[in-house]
C-alpha cells in the first residue's frame, strides 16, 4: 500500500496541542501507536530539536515506518512493544519522564487495507485480526471456540451490538457444521440473522461484530486501561498528552482517567486543600474535540475520531 494514501487523523490539531511541551530543545515525545509513521514524521518535522520514541506491536508497521523515518537518524527510536509496555520501554532507555505522548487508537490504515489481515468486512479474508501476528489467537479461533455466553458478552461489551444473542446463536449453529475461517461467511451470516430494521441503521451490519472481535483478539481495552494511566504518570510537569479514540468505549476510558487526574481529591470541608489532594492534570479539551467537516470529507476514516488532551501540572503525591 502506498504511504501517500495514509492521512493521519486530526494531525494539525494534535501537533498544536502538544507544541507548548515540545518546543524546548531535547524534548522527548512518545508516539504510542506508530502505524505507518504519519504522526511521527510530522512531530519530528515540526519540532526539530525533539527526540521521538515510537511503539508498535505490528512488525510490518515498524519496518515500513522505519524506512519513512530513516532520514531523521537517531532522533527516532522505534520499539516493538504494545503501548501498555511504555514504562518498561522508558526504563530500558534510561528515561524517567517525557514531555509529550500521543495515542492514535484507530486501526492502522495498513491493517485495514491489507486484505490478508482480516480486519475489514468489505472484502473476504482469513479471520485473523491480530495486530501482532507473532502471538496470540486470531478471530476465527475466538468464534470457533468461545462459549456462547462469552461471545454474547464480547459483542455487547466491545461492539455495543444489540442483536448479540441472535448473531451468536447463528454463529454457534454454523460453527458446529463447519468452523469459521474467512470473513465473507461471517458477514453473510450476520446479514441473514439481523432483523430488517437493524440492517437499515449505522452502515455495514457486520461493523460492530468485527470491532468486538478485534478488541477481544488484541486485548485492546485491557491494554488501554493500563496504558493511559501509565502515559500520564510518565509525563514531566508541563508535559502534554493527546489521545485520539474511535469508539465510545475507548473515549469513555480516556475521559475517566483524565477527569480523575484533573479532580481535587480532598475530603469535603477542608478550609485549605493540601498539595497532595490538588489536581495532577489540566484538561486541554472541553469534552472531546471532533474532526472538521472538511477533514471528514477528505478522509472518511477520521469521521468517528474523538480527541482529548491534558497537561501535567503537578507531580504525583508521594
Amino acid at each position: 500500500m502506498s504511504q501517500s494514501r495514509h492521512v493521519p487523523v486530526m494531525l494539525q490539531r494534535c501537533l498544536d496541542m502538544l507544541a507548548p511541551a515540545l518546543e524546548a530543545p531535547g524534548a522527548v515525545v512518545v508516539d504510542c501507536t506508530l502505524g505507518l509513521g504519519g504522526h511521527s514524521e510530522a512531530l519530528l518535522d515540526r519540532f526539530p530539536e525533539s527526540r521521538l520514541i515510537a511503539l508498535d506491536r505490528d512488525k510490518e508497521a515498524l519496518r515500513l515506518s522505519g524506512e519513512r523515518l530513516a532520514p531523521f537518524g537517531d532522533r527516532a527510536e522505534l520499539v516493538h512493544a504494545v503501548y501498555d509496555e511504555l514504562p518498561d520501554v522508558l526504563d530500558r532507555l534510561g528515561l524517567t519522564s517525557v514531555q509529550g505522548v500521543l495515542f492514535d487508537l484507530g486501526v492502522s490504515s495498513m491493517q485495514l487495507d491489507e486484505a490478508d489481515r482480516g480486519f475489514a468486512y468489505a472484502q473476504d479474508a482469513p479471520l485473523d485480526m491480530r495486530m501482532d501476528q507473532t502471538t496470540g489467537i486470531g478471530a476465527a479461533e475466538v468464534l470457533n471456540t468461545y462459549a456462547p455466553g462469552e461471545l454474547v458478552r464480547i459483542l455487547r461489551a466491545y461492539g455495543e451490538e444489540k442483536q448479540a444473542k441472535r448473531i451468536v446463536s447463528a454463529v454457534v449453529r454454523e460453527r458446529d457444521k463447519e468452523p469459521f475461517t474467512n470473513s465473507a461467511r461471517l458477514v453473510e451470516l450476520i446479514r441473514d440473522s439481523l432483523p430488517q430494521a437493524a440492517k437499515r441503521t449505522g452502515g455495514n451490519p457486520a461493523k460492530r461484530t468485527f470491532q468486538a472481535l478485534r478488541i477481544e483478539v488484541n486485548g485492546e481495552l485491557t491494554v488501554l486501561e493500563r496504558a493511559i494511566p501509565a502515559a500520564v504518570k510518565a509525563l514531566a510537569v508541563g508535559g502534554r498528552i493527546a489521545v485520539l479514540s474511535y469508539h465510545s468505549l475507548e473515549d469513555r476510558l480516556v475521559k475517566q482517567v483524565f477527569a480523575a487526574g484533573a479532580a481535587n481529591t480532598a475530603p469535603p470541608g477542608l478550609p485549605v486543600v493540601p498539595e497532595r489532594y490538588q489536581p495532577r492534570l489540566k484538561l486541554l479539551t472541553r469534552g472531546a474535540e471532533l474532526p472538521t467537516e472538511e477533514e471528514v470529507a477528505e478522509n472518511r476514516r477520521a469521521a468517528p475520531a474523538r480527541l482529548r488532551g491534558a497537561q501535567r501540572i503537578r507531580e504525583d503525591a508521594e
